[in-house]
Order: structure tokens, then sequence, then C-alpha cells
């Protein structure tokens, strides 16, 4: 089976495409039933919609939606192999059931408390400062590397325990102890702080998880040259510590977006090539994209920056690279007068005499429209077509003629 490569699709389709017994790690970070808009955040601080966490039908139909994912991940996994699914409070007592069902009650290993410092708490409830990590194996002979994820020993341990490193020895009611040289075993519990804001590594992606977290998993749970799979890779997390480890790797995302950001972290950390299967090209894929999805592809497709308000964006969806020109986007074909019409109002709130409008096509009443602003209202707005966009746009740049 190919490696190294970044599918742009539903996992559900891709992982029945894969052999069974191919993998030898999956570490899946599903959306948590949260019922939540995310957005995706750039470091200019603008946002736009990265997925939606919204399930129609009740936790029954996200936990339908889960099963046969994780069934395909199950097959796909060796019998060596191990999974990691991360889930927070809104669903883990409804996914830890699930997997006992798929896996067998018997392969559970470990419930890791992912826990962090966070800001602001609630009035009426402790506040919220942990994920939860299940992990499986296929069967009892599974790989675990103690070693190479051992953590250091408390000074005041260290101290007390100075002259018995390496060694065995009777310390009252808690048996045999062995303080071992390259460290202590780790506890399922796991204290490792989200990513910054300001952080180096922090790429905006709405559900990033730290690389430090992601590390632990692949160095734990694989051995060099072992195939790690993300099922749901988001911004690359999981294909980037896989690649410093030796690792090879697979990484599936439902969002072109998503598969964009990854392909660029992952170029910036060295790995050249990346080849992104499956991301839409045909007028016909981007139909039937989300709209959000489609959105966000027509920004980043033209290097523009998206609007920086989270709902309600008043007809302005981006701006343009140079000059900052609104940019309006429409998933439809013939795209009438009244959208030209609504979209002047919004270039004068934004003080600007030009701007687009893309869409897959426009209506007669749409050019007329344009053409009475232009000459009478000296508003230039552009209307440009999907199938066209790179006659307008220079996407080396992302700048606008």
């Amino acid at each position: 089976m190919e490696t190294n490569l970044i599918y742009c699709g539903d996992n559900l389709d891709v992982l029945a495409k894969c052999p069974d017994n191919s993998v030898d790690l999956i570490y899946a970070d599903p959306p948590f039933f949260s019922n939540k808009h995310y957005e995706l955040v750039w470091r200019n601080g603008a946002e736009m919609k990265a997925y939606e966490d919204r399930w129609k039908g009740g936790i029954n139909v996200y936990v339908e939606w889960m099963e046969v994912r994780i069934a395909q991940c199950h097959r796909v996994l060796k019998d060596t192999g191990t999974m990691y699914l991360h889930c927070d409070w809104h669903a883990n007592a409804h996914l830890r059931i699930l997997m006992d069902k798929l896996f067998g009650a018997a392969r559970f290993r470990n419930e890791i408390i992912w826990c962090y410092r966070g800001a602001g708490y609630p009035k009426r409830d402790f506040g919220r400062r942990h994920d939860t990590i299940f992990r499986y194996s296929k069967t009892d002979k599974y790989v675990f590397n103690l070693d190479a994820v051992r953590e250091p020993y408390a000074e005041a341990t260290k101290e007390r325990f100075k002259h018995y490193i390496g060694n065995v020895r009777k310390t009252g009611d808690f048996g045999l102890q062995e303080l071992n040289p390259l460290g202590k075993q780790p506890d399922d519990w796991w204290q490792i702080q989200p990513i910054a804001p300001s952080a180096k590594e922090r790429l905006g992606y709405p559900t990033q998880k730290p690389l430090a977290l992601l590390g632990k998993i692949v160095k734990a749970s694989s051995n060099k040259g072992d195939l790690v799979l993300d099922p749901f890779c988001g911004g690359g997390t999981t294909m980037e510590a896989a690649h410093h480890l030796g690792r090879k790797w697979i990484g599936i995302d439902v969002s072109p977006i998503a598969c964009d950001v990854s392909k660029k972290r992952l170029a910036k950390a060295g790995i050249s090539s990346i080849q992104v299967i499956g991301a839409p090209k045909t007028i016909k894929q981007l139909k039937v994209l989300e709209p959000f999805q489609f959105q966000n592809w027509v920004i980043s497709r033209i290097g523009g920056s998206p609007s920086k308000r989270k709902t309600s964006d008043k007809g302005v969806d981006g701006y343009t690279f140079m000059h900052r020109l609104p940019v309006q986007v429409k998933q439809s074909d013939n795209v009438g007068r009244n959208v030209v019409d609504n979209f002047q109002a919004a270039m004068r709130r934004e003080r600007k005499t030009s701007g687009y409008i893309i869409a897959f096509s426009f209506g007669k009443g749409a050019y007329e429209e344009a053409a009475r602003a232009r000459t009478e209202d000296n508003l230039d707005i552009k209307l440009v077509q999907v199938d066209e966009l790179d006659q307008h746009f220079s996407f080396s740049r992302g700048t606008a003629p």
C-alpha cells in the first residue's frame, strides 16, 4: 500500500479501499458531538468555518456514524496494532461502549486523561480541563515501547532513592520497587498544555493537538518504519509526529482546507512532493462540497483571507490579498441581479469601490446590474466564474490583477 499520502474525502470511502491488517497504529480525533461551529483561525486573526460538529437526530445518529468508521479502522489494523480514540465529555461514555463492542472489552488497554490548564470557569460547575483518549489493541500481542516514553522522576524521588537507581529495594507496603535509569513509567493521565495562541507550532486549525501529545502516542505504540493512520487528520499533527519519528503515514480528511493546511505544514517540516488524492478539481466535485467548505476552498484558492466575522458576514466572505478588496462567494449557477445589488451595499460599508463576486455562472441581469453600477455608481464589481479563477487571480502570490 502506498504511504505518505493525504486523502481528501470521506474516510469511510478511503478506509474501505485499504487492505486488511495493513496499519500498525491508528489515532482518531473525530468530531466531538459538541454541536458547535468551529472556526479556522489564521495567524492574522481572521477566521473562517473549518467544519461543523452538528448531528441532526442526536447522539444515536452520531454513534451510528462513528460505528461504521471505527469498524473499518479495526479491519485495517494489524493484529499487533493499537488504536487511540480521542474524545471528550460530550460522547465519551457512548464511544467507550462502542469500542468495547467492536474491539472487545478484553482489548481495552487504557483510558488516558489528557489534562491541561486554561482560562475561564463556569460559575456553577467545576472547570472542564481534560479530554479522554481510549487505547485499544487488536489482540493481546501489541506494540508497547515503555522505555521510549518514560518520564523523569521528581527531584524529591531521585534524592530519596539516589542509592537505589537501577536496583530493586524492599519499600514497606509497596513491595518491590525499581528506579529505572531511563525514568518512571507514565501514568494514564498526561499533563500536556494545548498550543498557546502565540506558539510557533500553532496553525490556527480549530482542534489542533500538540505535537508533544501525538509524539508520545506514536513512540509508545509503533516502531520505526511502521505505518501510522489518522482518519481525521485535520491540521496534520499526527503525520508530522510520524515523519519526525521515522514512521510512514496516511492522513484522511473530508475538508479540502484541512488537507491543504496539512500539506503546507508537512512541506515546512521538510517533506517534499506531498500528494493530496481526491481534492476537488472539477466543477462537479465543487458543487457537491458543503457550502462552508466551498467558500473556504475559493478564498484559499485565490490566496485571499476570510472575513473576520464568525457569523453574519453581511455580504463579504473574504478579501483579496492585494488591496483587501471584498469577495462574495456563491455556490450557485445563474446568479442574478439581486446578488449584485446587495453586494453594492456591502462594498459601501467596506468603503471600497472594487470587489469580486465568485460563482459557477451568472445570469443576464447580474451582468447588466454590474455594468450599471460601474457607469452610474463608480463601483467596479467583477463577476468571476469558478472555472475562470486562474484568469483573474495570480495564485503564486494570491494577488488580484
